[in-house]
């Protein structure tokens, strides 16, 4: 079968084809993919990706077609995107029709996937990537009114791409469950691609230290994590507080921490370097306020390294509370340093833990149960299965 696939990320496909879903995802299926790139010139996509890499980049049976998104500013850029969006799609189709088109979040790429659906005639995904009723309005303690306008905005997306597809792709089973007007879409279930055989292992460590990787802080819960990590510090004066993301904000940060020489603010980092100190902590933490199924749960699940996480979105359908991890209700500070001192304190917990986390990562969510997923959707979408 033949799809397109409409991109919302600006960050450019890995070089290692081994961890690119696209040349997996070519042993059932193939395609082109839409893909907007921080990159202003021709020259520096073929920089990256090599000669004649632009205007299209080959990653086995798949293509990317780039929009080079920092050519442009503001409204003419984000017109410009759906423009080639659309433009693109419609193009592609006459060269060589689609089975399928995928579209990467509900919001505006979904709306372009039902255009493009519109004049191809083609089957339409609509992947669900976040918590729909709480996103925008957990990114700060007070949303404003820029904020809930964002959320309305959301929610309308949310109804027209999903009443206008074929099919939804959600990462665990409650997703839609605040918005019954789309109850009767046919969906299929299952995480996000992350290439769990590339995770390295854990390694103990000289250096004890509790980890969050992600951003923004506030969203992450980063504020939740220094309020637990403070009520236990003074007990393990040998352990740190690590917070590892881009933190533009971080004034804010800085004042929650108090100057304790306990708490390291890391700057972000690519995800082979992050990967590498995720193996060396001793829990990894994510008490979030929003998330679908986030890829750091299941990284940190695959490394072998205790994780908990607050009960939000589809962290409980990844963490078996006291079996792979730990969930903490609300993410409130209290249960989280109850949780971090269990495990800082049981060495023989955190391996069994870990243990049975990276079990359940390299079995029930690496790339072959990916691909598997992802082509049983493609295949209920086109043949009108429920």
């Amino acid at each position: 079968m033949r799809i397109l696939y409409i991109h919302a990320t600006l960050t450019p496909p890995p070089l290692d084809f081994q961890v690119d879903r696209f040349f997996l995802l070519s042993k059932t299926l193939e395609g082109d993919v839409l893909h907007p790139v921080w990159f202003k010139k021709p020259e520096e996509v073929e920089a990256v990706f090599g000669p004649g890499s632009y205007p299209a980049y080959t990653s086995g049976n798949f293509r990317y077609h780039w929009f080079l998104a920092y050519r442009y500013r503001g409204l003419r850029g984000r017109l410009a995107q759906f423009w080639f969006y659309v433009r693109k799609g419609v193009e592609l189709h006459r060269e060589k029709p689609f089975d399928c088109i995928v579209a990467y979040s509900h919001m505006t790429t979904g709306l372009m996937g039902a255009i493009v659906k519109l004049f191809t005639g083609a089957k339409l995904i609509i992947e669900v990537v976040t918590t729909p009723n709480l996103i925008y309005l957990t990114d700060r303690p007070r949303p404003s009114f820029r904020d809930r306008l964002m959320r309305l905005y959301s929610d309308l997306c949310l109804h027209l791409s999903l009443w206008s597809c074929d099919r939804a792709h959600l990462l665990y089973p409650e997703q839609l469950n605040q918005y019954p007007l789309v109850r009767k879409v046919p969906r299929s279930v299952f995480h996000e691609f992350v290439p769990i055989s590339k995770i390295p292992v854990h390694e103990a460590d000289s250096e004890r230290f509790v980890l969050l990787v992600g951003a923004p802080w506030y969203l992450k819960g980063a504020d939740r994590l220094i309020e637990a990590f403070r009520r236990l510090a003074p007990d393990f004066p040998d352990v740190k507080l690590k917070l590892l993301g881009w933190y533009p904000d971080r004034k804010g940060l800085d004042a929650l921490t108090a100057g304790s020489r306990q708490i390291e603010i890391l700057q972000a980092r690519p995800n082979p370097e992050t990967l590498q100190i995720m193996r060396r902590c001793e829990v990894l933490v994510q008490p979030s306020r929003c998330e679908g199924l986030p890829r750091v749960v299941m990284e940190g699940l695959a490394t072998g390294v205790p994780v908990i996480g607050s009960d939000v979105g589809g962290i409980p359908y990844l963490l078996r509370d006291g079996e792979n991890g730990f969930v903490v209700p609300g993410g409130e500070p209290a249960g989280l340093a109850a949780r971090m001192r269990q495990l800082l304190l049981d060495g023989e917990l955190r391996k069994r833990l870990g243990a049975r986390g990276c079990q359940q990562a390299r079995t029930e969510l690496n790339e072959q149960v990916y691909v598997e997923r992802f082509t049983e959707m493609v295949t209920a979408a086109v043949e009108g299965k429920t």
